[in-house]
């Protein structure tokens, strides 16, 4: 049990500190007592940092928690005045608000999400709980899923807010009560940080009747700055389909969402499936490699390659493209040699090019009881680095259009090979070969979690980044694919990652990436998107010092602001829509007296510094595409670099409140007046 004269003694330090520190009431939490639990998990999985009591916003009162000698009153006044206080289970403090527990008792093992009826949430263990009531007051966020008793429960008070819980949250935060940032967010929290630096898969076959407008301003507002739409869906011309991509792209420009072509090669689209029978990939036991919803065609046969990288480049010419992402290119299966209906590449150019080199066919393999070991290596060895070859070949074919749009971007998205180190025998992939071609091309190597792994906790990125340090000086170009999916393992609370979970995934791979992609955006669930940007934030350390607010971030963020802000003790020219975006360092924020002549209201790109000038505004960005910024009207004058720029102003948003410029890839200074 917490300490109860350490609890005294934090409670009467609160009235007096707290009206000081009420503006930095939603940035940090404080968990009473010496046994913390999950609580930092859930909190920091959405921004908050820890701080001591006086000052913060989020009070968290464990199991067993005391009650000081003056009763609750103190209590009450804390959260009359803005905290919000989160009690666990039975306590004198829970009591106080109402939260009692009663003689019955419950099973609890399903668990029912008041606003998600139909979301299966299911406890590893059955946990046996009292059966509290709960104020009339209180809103029910969940609650045991057959008899109806209240497991998570909450209500607003003076400005502040109280959130109860019936049992701890489990030991990583997420094992019993997913949605508990939710719960808060519904009771007044507003999320502390924002991030606008998310990549997103987009498959348009899930959205064929969605307003591509509407998608855009809600993948903006979730931190999402670049999409990866699938390319094979508009492979062949058709008129329809072209302008529902061409309205798509125009609609991602303008909430500055950079757009991607992203390619599943060896599959190309159905109609060429249809079209080249005598190009299809064969199995280990000689049918088309019609394989889940891929359809693979053969590669190494030259006049299918010329065809498909004819076809690729006018694909990237027909559209106004940001970025390339070459994704899997490699083989099937995960079951490996293990299952020969599965297992390619068995076309007749590989078998012909393989027995040229070790004199014997690789289809034998597959004809008796098991293959011969070092036989099996061979080819096995022969696959990954023929993986390689066509890797390289087509980061050729992109470079080849890369020189004629020089804004284009280009990421491979490649499995990851060193956790799960049995994808090289299984699909061939080998990412030790591929990165040393960072040397000689430009590109984001983007780490795709394999299947395999998709039940392990979050902790596994740090771990990921870590294998992947050593093989390459270029860990700038490292990121991380998060598959946001149904799982096969046995799993719990939810098949699917959401509310907790998926915001410590996406933190932790934050910290341990300079980039995090999703797969995919049709799969992350409405409920989630709001608190995405947080848990995205990237933020290191948040501390009020006087009237300013100092924060420390990996890769720049987006503080909730109102009126005219000083960074660093100068007049700040980027802010829009209630948020300051400042640049990745430690920085601090304080009121400015008056805006700028000029305000940029948000930026497709990474900031790196800025400055309001009488006239306009000056910074230094970079960006591995085109960058995009929003401005309140139309400029009158920008130079780059010093140079006056010319390039028109690219849209004016539908709402007629501003515009969008497009600028160079690249690192590069410019002024705007």
């Amino acid at each position: 049990m917490p300490s109860l004269r350490r609890i005294r003694s934090g409670l009467l330090s609160v009235a007096l500190a707290f009206g000081a520190t009420a503006q930095a009431a939603t940035f940090s939490y404080h968990v009473l007592g010496d046994d913390h639990g999950s609580w930092p998990n859930i909190l920091e999985s959405i921004g908050l940092r820890p701080a001591a009591l006086g000052p913060a916003g989020v009070l968290v009162a464990p199991r067993g928690t005391a009650l000081p000698s003056a009763g609750g009153a103190e209590w009450a006044e804390r959260v009359d005045r803005g905290a919000i206080l989160v009690l666990e289970g039975e306590s004198p403090v829970a009591s106080s608000f109402g939260f009692v527990a009663g003689v019955g008792r419950v099973a609890v093992r399903g668990v029912e999400e008041v606003s998600a009826p139909k979301l299966e949430i299911v406890w590893e263990k059955a946990v046996t709980i009292p059966v509290f009531a709960i104020p009339q007051t209180a809103r029910i966020f969940a609650r045991e899923r057959w008899q109806g008793a209240p497991l998570v429960a909450g209500f607003r008070q003076g400005r502040g807010a109280v959130l109860w819980v019936a049992a701890s949250p489990g030991a990583q935060g997420y094992e019993r009560f997913p949605y508990l940032p939710q719960a808060l967010v519904a009771l007044g929290l507003d999320p502390p940080f924002r991030s606008s630096r998310l990549w997103a898969f987009f498959d348009s076959s899930y959205r064929l009747r969605a307003d591509p407008e509407y998608l855009a301003a809600r993948w903006r507002a979730s931190g999402i700055a670049a999409l990866q739409v699938a390319a094979w869906h508009y492979w062949e011309t058709e008129p329809e389909r072209d302008a529902y991509l061409a309205k798509l792209i125009e609609a991602c420009h303008r909430n500055l969402i950079h757009v991607y072509a992203w390619f599943e090669l060896p599959h190309v689209s159905e109609q060429f499936w249809r079209d080249h029978p005598e190009w299809r990939e064969k199995t280990a036991i000689g049918q088309d490699a019609h394989l889940d919803w891929r359809k693979l065609m053969n590669l190494t046969n030259r006049d299918a390659f010329m065809s498909v990288a004819d076809g690729a480049r006018s694909l990237l010419r027909r559209f106004d493209w940001d970025g390339v992402n070459l994704a899997e290119l490699y083989f099937e299966s995960l079951e490996g040699a293990a299952n020969p209906a599965r297992f390619t590449p068995m076309n007749a150019d590989v078998r012909r090019e393989f027995e040229e080199q070790e004199h014997f066919d690789p289809i034998e393999l597959f004809r008796g009881a098991s293959p011969e070991p070092a036989r099996l290596k061979a080819f096995l060895d022969y696959r990954a680095g023929l993986a390689r070859r066509q890797q390289e070949e087509w980061l050729g074919v992109v470079d080849g259009v890369r020189r004629e749009r020089p804004e284009l971007d280009l990421v491979l998205t490649h499995v990851d090979d060193r956790f799960d180190t049995t994808m090289r025998e299984k699909i061939g992939a080998d990412a030790a070969r591929v990165l040393p071609l960072l040397a000689d091309h430009s590109f984001t190597f983007l780490i795709e979690d394999p299947a395999t792994i998709w039940h392990l906790g979050p902790k596994r990125y740090p771990q990921i980044a870590a294998r992947y340090a050593p093989l390459t000086p270029h860990g700038e170009k490292l990121a991380i694919d998060i598959n946001i999916v149904e799982r096969y393992q046995d799993v719990y609370p939810t098949k699917q990652q959401t509310g907790t979970e998926l915001f410590q995934l996406v933190r932790e791979a934050t910290n341990a990436f300079d980039r995090v992609a999703l797969y995919f955006e049709n799969s992350l669930m409405p409920r989630d998107l709001p608190l995405l940007g947080s848990a995205a934030a990237g933020v290191d350390r948040v501390e009020r010092s006087g009237n300013k607010l100092v924060i420390s971030s990996r890769h720049g963020v987006g503080v909730p602001w109102s009126g005219p802000a000083l960074v660093d003790g100068k007049l700040w020219p980027i802010r829009g829509s209630g948020v300051v975006w400042l640049p990745a360092g430690l920085h601090a924020i304080d009121a400015g007296a008056q805006d700028p002549s000029l305000l940029m209201e948000d930026f497709g790109g990474t900031i790196m510094g800025a400055a309001a000038t009488a006239t306009g505004i000056q910074f230094a960005y970079r960006c591995d595409t085109r960058a995009l910024a929003k401005l309140p009207r139309r400029p009158a004058r920008i130079q780059v670099d010093g140079l006056p720029f010319t390039l028109p102003v690219s849209s004016t948003l539908p709402s007629g409140s501003g515009f969008v410029i497009t600028l160079p890839r690249g690192q590069h200074l410019v002024v705007i007046e």
